[in-house]
C-alpha cells in the first residue's frame, strides 16, 4: 500500500542505533527511515530511504512551528538524542536499541522516549512498516493499548508496538497523538516477536525500569576496555563504537555495512548490498579492534572463521551466519534513493575470485597471535590449507578489491595481499615453531615480492600500477608501507605516493581510481572520492615522515564526517555521503591512521 510521499533526507543526515543484531537509520528529524528486523539481512521493514512513499517508516513529530534540530549521542554509547528547538518550546527524542539485560530474556527491539523540555508540545507518532522489503501487506490488531503488525506473506512476522501513552490504528498503521507538558515523558517500544514464541509479551514498565541504564553502562564498559590511549580519543571511541555496532553477537561475524541499495552515484546504478560478512573487510575490522586492545571481537571472529576453514574452501563473502551462495536479485517495486535505481540485495560478488583475502585475513590472525593469544595448532593447519590456495593461485587474473564487474585483470593489491598471505604465515610458523615447508613457502614470497617489484612498476610514469600492464595507479597501492611490503622510505615508493597524490587527489579526498578515463570497471557514472582511501594516504605519508601534512590531512578530513562523526563510503562532488552507511571501510582506516599519527607524533615529542 502506497503512503504520503516524504522529502528523501540526506544521507548524512543519519545517527544509527543498534543491538548487535540490526541497526537503524535515525533521521536529524527523528525518523526511522531504515530497518533490517530481527537481523542484519533480514527483510526490511522500514525502508524510506530507498522509497519515500512505499519503503515505511517510524516517525515522531513535534507540533513546534520552524523548529530546528541537533543530535548527539551520549558519550561512549549508541544511544542517540534527538532534539528540537523552536520559540514555542524544547523537546528531546532518545533512540536506543536495548542490550539483553538477562540471558533468558532476550529482546530485539527500539525504544523511543519523547520528553517536553520546555513548553506544551504535540506530538505525532506514525509507525509505517512495511514488511519483506515493502512486498508484503499486513494485517493489524490492538488489545490494551498495544498494536500487533502480522505480515501476511512472508512467514508471518510479527512486530508489537507498545506505548504508555494511546494509541490507535489509521490506515493500517500505527499512530498517537498526544501532547507532554514540560518535563513530562512518554515511551514508546517496538519489539520483534519471534515466531512461534508463546510467552507472554514483554510489557513495557520492563523497558522503561530495565533497560535503558543497563543499555548505558554496557556500551561504556566495552569502550572503556580500550588500551588506547592519545590522540583523537574521542573520534576512535566513537569509530570503534560504530565497528562493534556493525558486529553480530550472535556469530561474531561483521557486516560491511547495515544498508543496502544506498548509491554510490546519484541516479546512477552503483546501489550495492552490504549486509554480509567479506572476508576482507571484517579481517581490517578486527585488525582495528586489535589495535585499540578490544580483544573479544577478534576472539569471536577467529572462532567464526575457524569453523569456516573446517566446512569448506574459504569463499570471499559469507551471510553473517557464516552461509555462503548469497544470490543478487533487483526489487523493481523501489524507486531508489532520489531515483538511483535498481535497488538491488544479496551480491553478485559472491561468485568472483577475489585471491587478496588470504592477505587481510592471515595478516590479522597473525597479529592476534603476536599480540594477544596463540593460535591452536588445529587453527594452523587450517591456514597451512589457505596457504595452499595462495600458492596455487596467486599468478591468477581476478576480479579485485574494488571487486571489478569487467574483466579479470592482474591487480597490484591482490598481488600484494599474496605476498602479505605468505610472508605472516611463515612469522607465525616460526614464531610458534609449527611445522611448514620452509624451503617452498620461502619460495613463493621472494617470487611474488620480485614479480610485484619488477612487473608491476611503471618506469613512464614513476609509480607501481593498479594492474600489470597499466598505465594508471590505484589507491589500494598506498597499503605497500601499510603492509611492510616496502620501506616508506624508499625511492620508487615516494614516487608512487608522489603520482598517487597527483592523480588521484583533491586536497585530502582521494579517487580510488580513474575510472572516468579507464572505465576499468565496466559500469556507468562516476565515481565520488572514497574516504578509506584518504584516510590511507594519511597513514601513508604519516609513515613517510611527513607527519605535519598528514595531521593536517587528518583533521581536515574529519571535517567531512556527518554531525555524529560518521561516514559513509564515498563523498560526491558538493561533498555529499554516498554509498552504503556507516561504512566500516572507511571507520576502520580512520582508526588505522589515527593511530599511526598518534604514534608518529609521540616520537617527535621524545
Amino acid at each position: 500500500m502506497k503512503h504520503q510521499e516524504r522529502p528523501y533526507q540526506p544521507i548524512e543526515n543519519y545517527g544509527v542505533i543498534g543491538n548487535l543484531k540490526t541497526v537503524a537509520l535515525v533521521s536529524l528529524n527523528g525518523s526511522i527511515d531504515f530497518m533490517c528486523f530481527p537481523r542484519f539481512d533480514s527483510p526490511s521493514i522500514f525502508a524510506s530511504l530507498l522509497d519515500s512513499q512505499q519503503g515505511g517508516y517510524f516517525s515522531v513529530e513535534p507540533d513546534l512551528p520552524d523548529y530546528t534540530t541537533k543530535q548527539l549521542y551520549l558519550p561512549g554509547t549508541a544511544v542517540l538524542l534527538t532534539r528540537y528547538f523552536s520559540d514555542s518550546g524544547i523537546a528531546e527524542l532518545t533512540d536506543y536499541m536495548p542490550l539483553s539485560v538477562e540471558k533468558d530474556k532476550a529482546v530485539n527491539s527500539i525504544v523511543r522516549t519523547i520528553k517536553t523540555v520546555r513548553g506544551n508540545i504535540n506530538f505525532k507518532i506514525n509507525c509505517v512498516p512495511r514488511f519483506d522489503y515493502a512486498l508484503a501487506n499486513h494485517q493489524v490488531e490492538i488489545n490494551n493499548n498495544e498494536i500487533l503488525f502480522t505480515s501476511i506473506n512472508d512467514g508471518g512476522a510479527k512486530l508489537r508496538l507498545m506505548a504508555d501513552i494511546p494509541l490507535s490504528i489509521k490506515e493500517n498503521n500505527g499512530y498517537a497523538e498526544f501532547t507532554l507538558a514540560e518535563s513530562e515523558v512518554a515511551h514508546i517500544v517496538l519489539e520483534y516477536v519471534t515466531e512461534g514464541d508463546e510467552r507472554q509479551f514483554t510489557p513495557i514498565k520492563y523497558y522503561v525500569d530495565k533497560t535503558y541504564q543497563h543499555t548505558v553502562k554496557e556500551w561504556r564498559s566495552w569502550i572503556n576496555k580500550t588500551t588506547y590511549k592519545g590522540h583523537y580519543s574521542d573520534l576512535i571511541r566513537r569509530s570503534a563504537i560504530t565497528l562493534k555496532l556493525l558486529t553480530s553477537a550472535e556469530f561474531g561475524s561483521v557486516v560491511a555495512a547495515p544498508t543496502f541499495g544506498i548509491p554510490e552515484t546519484l541516479g546512477g546504478n552503483r546501489n550495492w548490498d552490504y549486509r554480509f560478512t567479506w572476508i576482507r573487510d571484517a579481517a581490517f575490522t578486527m585488525y582495528a579492534f586489535l589495535r585499540l586492545g578490544l580483544y573479544d571481537e577478534a576472539t569471536d571472529f577467529i572462532n567464526w572463521i575457524m569453523q569456516l576453514c573446517r566446512e569448506t574452501d574459504l569463499q570471499l563473502l559469507y551471510g553473517i551466519d557464516g552461509k555462503p551462495g548469497i544470490e543478487e536479485k533487483e526489487l523493481d517495486h523501489l524507486d531508489g534513493y532520489k531515483g538511483s535505481k535498481p535497488v538491488r540485495i544479496g551480491n553478485g560478488a559472491a561468485k568472483q575470485l577475489q585471491i587478496d583475502i588470504y592477505g587481510e585475513l592471515i595478516d590479522t590472525i597473525y597479529i592476534y597471535n603476536k599480540d594477544h593469544k596463540p593460535i591452536t595448532y588445529e587453527f594452523w593447519t587450517l591456514i597451512v590449507t589457505q596457504i595452499e590456495c595462495v600458492i596455487k593461485n596467486w599468478k591468477l587474473p581476478d576480479h579485485g578489491i574494488w571487486e571489478i564487474r569487467n574483466e579479470k585483470r592482474e591487480f597490484l593489491h591482490t598481488r600484494l595481499m599474496c605476498w602479505v598471505a605468505l610472508d605472516r604465515a611463515i612469522k607465525i610458523a616460526q614464531h610458534r615453531s609449527f611445522p611448514y615447508p620452509e624451503t617452498e613457502w620461502h619460495g613463493v614470497r621472494d617470487e611474488i615480492y620480485n614479480d610485484i617489484y619488477h612487473n608491476f612498476w611503471n618506469e613512464k610514469i614513476g609509480a607501481w600500477v593498479q594492474y600489470k600492464g597499466a598505465d594508471n595507479v590505484d589507491a589500494s597501492a598506498l597499503l605497500m608501507p601499510l603492509v611492510h611490503y616496502i620501506a616508506p622510505q624508499e625511492p620508487r615508493w615516494l614516487s608512487t605516493l608522489e603520482v598517487i597524490g597527483k592523480e588521484l587527489r583533491l586536497d585530502v579526498l582521494i579517487y580510488r581510481y580513474q575510472n572516468h578515463l579507464t572505465q576499468i570497471d565496466g559500469l556507468d557514472g562516476e565515481e565520488g572520492t572514497f574516504n578509506m582511501c584518504s584516510f590511507w594516504y594519511i597513514e601513508a605519508l604519516a609513515k613517510s615522515g611527513q607527519v605535519e601534512a598528514a595531521v593536517e590531512n587528518f583533521e581536515k578530513m574529519i571535517g567531512y564526517a556527518n554531525h555524529l562523526n560518521l561516514f559513509s563510503e564515498e563523498l560526491g562532488k558538493k561533498s555529499e555521503h554516498l554509498g552504503n552507511f556507516p561504512q566500516a571501510f572507511t571507520h576502520l582506516a580512520l582508526i588505522s591512521a589515527a593511530v599511526e599519527l598518534n604514534k608518529q607524533i609521540s616520537r617527535l615529542k621524545d
